[in-house]
Parts: structure tokens; sequence; C-alpha cells
């Protein structure tokens, strides 16, 4: 039952545009770019929403004026192609993103040596493994760790004759790949829980961890994020899941998901988003833990990053990553819904904010759509 509950939530961000392009008078149309077609099917959090449009949604808001950049600044979106649920790696003075299918990819990839400026890449899995279903729009929430001298890529892909999303596992010599996953069966598929999705690895000392949700969400359940143990190579599981957080707070709605674990000075911060991915309650809030293994505790303060009422608006900030740049500082990556030009969110485009530490709490400074410093 998404679709009522987009309609109502693109009514309530589209009417204050609205209300001040009709004061204004003035303003121009923006001109649309090109959009992908659809996926087959439209999985729970991951593709592209449907909805029915009304005549407050198809009506086209407000364009807002050319800002100019100064030299060293830069303003969001920093990729302003359909680059859902971005995931970050560092490698020899490069970044390196890899999303969630799109533009005919099953995992998008880009790469930048400024975190501002970005160049697409091929595919980075263009082959599924034998146990996928291979229709296109199943490939969701990639991220890539350096283990040895070897990547390792997690991803999601639907098994096939089921409608369940379990996470796989690829590997390449190269960042920018080509991944393959030669494996017969996924590496975490919790079937009895709606399935397995959103990994993200962490490396704290010597010791490997993934981290994900399941899926419960799809089904009526309750939504957790668990945490296990990665072998060495990171392509098995040591010891048994353990689940960190779950969705037990007003804002988080039906799922909590896209977890990310980081380490800042002795403390650990669990981030991860929350709510109904295609709709404006969809935000990032964080959790404290002990270890990075947990237990971990719900702060206070959450969402910590939600959508932006403003011209332009900045829609569902979701699916967060964290990197340093060249100085160390830093920086929240995670994307944001392309302003509707015809009444459906249909690109998410990445962003990128300063992410500041502030009496051992995390601070992001966002979303942000004026012009900011480089990194």
């Amino acid at each position: 039952m998404r679709e009522p509950f987009i309609k109502s939530s693109l009514m309530r961000l589209l009417l204050p545009v609205l209300v001040l392009f009709i004061i204004s008078g003035c303003g121009q149309n923006a001109t649309p770019s090109p959009t992908a077609a659809p996926p087959t099917a439209i999985p729970p959090t991951a593709t592209l929403p449907a909805s029915t449009p009304t005549a407050a949604a198809t009506a086209t808001p407000a364009a807002t004026a050319t800002v100019a950049i100064p030299e060293g600044s830069f303003a969001n979106p920093v990729l302003r192609s359909d680059f859902p649920d971005p995931g970050l790696l560092f490698i020899d003075g490069v970044y390196y993103a890899y999303a969630t299918n799109s533009e005919g990819k099953n995992v998008q990839m880009a790469k930048s040596i400024d975190l501002v400026d970005w160049t697409m890449l091929p595919d980075a899995l263009p082959a599924l493994p034998s146990w996928a279903n291979t229709d296109f729009g199943f490939v969701w929430a990639p991220e890539v760790i350096k283990i040895s001298d070897r990547y390792v890529l997690y991803y999601v892909a639907r098994v096939k004759d089921t409608s369940t999303q379990c996470i796989g596992v690829a590997t390449s010599d190269k960042p920018e790949g080509p991944f393959t996953d030669a494996n017969d069966k996924p590496s975490i598929c919790q079937m009895g829980s709606g399935g397995s999705i959103d990994p993200s690895p962490f490396l704290d000392g010597d010791k490997l961890y993934l981290y994900w949700k399941n899926d419960g969400n799809c089904c009526g359940s309750i939504t957790y994020i668990y945490e296990q143990e990665l072998a060495p190579d990171g392509l098995g599981l040591m010891g048994e899941p353990v689940k960190l957080v779950s969705n037990d707070k007003r804002w988080e709605g039906l799922v909590v998901e896209a977890p990310t674990m980081w380490k800042q000075g002795d403390a650990y911060y669990l981030f991860f988003s929350a709510n109904n991915y295609a709709s404006v309650d969809y935000a990032i809030g964080y959790a404290t833990c002990e270890s990075a293994a947990g237990p971990c505790k719900d702060a206070a303060e959450n969402p910590i990053l939600k959508t932006k009422i403003g011209q332009p608006p900045a829609i569902g900030p979701g699916h967060q990553t964290i990197v340093l740049d060249k100085d160390g500082e830093t920086w929240m990556v995670y994307h944001v819904w392309a302003v509707p030009t015809n009444g459906q969110l249909e690109r998410r485009f990445m962003w990128l904010d300063r992410l500041t530490w502030e009496d051992g709490k995390p601070h992001v400074h966002g979303p942000t759509t004026a012009p900011q410093p480089d990194p």
C-alpha cells in the first residue's frame, strides 16, 4: 500500500513550493533530464516508486535561479544522475562510488579524486551468478572493501524463482572490476525474515564485520540491523548474527536499513536510514555502540538528517556512507530524490555534506543546496 502514502507525501512537499511560485509570479520551467526505464517490478527499498499524479503533483515547481559557485566551492548534488544507495571506497588517491542498478547497469560505478567531480564507469558487476534472477532491476546497495590484494563486493540480488532479495559476494583484482560471483547460492539469505539486504563491511583492527538488515518490511514483519563477523578473506561468516537495532521508534516507521558502522576515536557509531524510502519521511539517524559488535543504543536526537523543504527542496535523504577527505575530515555521502517534474519521484542524486563531531555526537551540516567549500 505504498501509492497513497507517496501521493500524500508529495502533496505535503510540493504545496509550499507551489505557493511560493504563485506568489512570486516568476521563474522558468526546468528542463527535465531523461530518466532510465523503470524496472519490471517495484522492490521495497531500492528502485523507482510508483504513484498516481495529482493536480498539485503534476504542476511544474518553480525553478531556482542558477547560483554562481565560487572557485574552490561546490553545490549539491555532486552527481546529477540516478545513483541510489551510494557506497564509497578510497584507493590510491581515487574515490570509487558504487550504486544500485540504473542506466542498464547492475552495479553503477563512478570515480573522483576530490569527491566533487565524478566520472561514470562501466558496470562493476556485468554478469550475475547462477542463483540470481537476471531480470534487470533487482541488484541493490553495493559496497566494496579491499582485503589483502583483492577487492570484495557485497551486493543484493533476487533469488531465482522467489521474490526474496539476498546478499551475494563477488571479487575482483581491481576496484573498478569487473567483479565476479562464482557461488551457487547467496552468502546471506534470511528466507524466514523476508530476505537480507543492504550489506556494509567494516574493518576494526584485524577483524572484519558485515552489517545488513532483514527485509521484514517486505512482508509486514519487524526489521533489524544485524552484525556478524566475517572470515579474514571476507568471503565467509564466523559465529552467529547479532541484532543491533530495530524499527522501534516513531520516526523510523516500518523499517530501519542501510547500516554504516564508523569508528571516531575510540567510539563506535552505527548510522542507518529509516522510514519509507520513497517519501519525505525517509531520514538518517544513528546509534552509539560499545564495540563494532554492539550492543547499540539509538540516539535521542534522531533523525539527524531529514527532508528539507525549500527552493529547491531536498527530498528523502538516505542510504548514507562516510568518507575522509584529503585532510582527514569526515563527510557524509547520501542520496536525495531529484525534484519531481511530472509528479513522480524517479531519480536519486548523490549528495555530499560535512560531518562534524560535537561533544561526542555526529552533526551533519545538511542537506545543503548553497555553495560550500570543497573537501
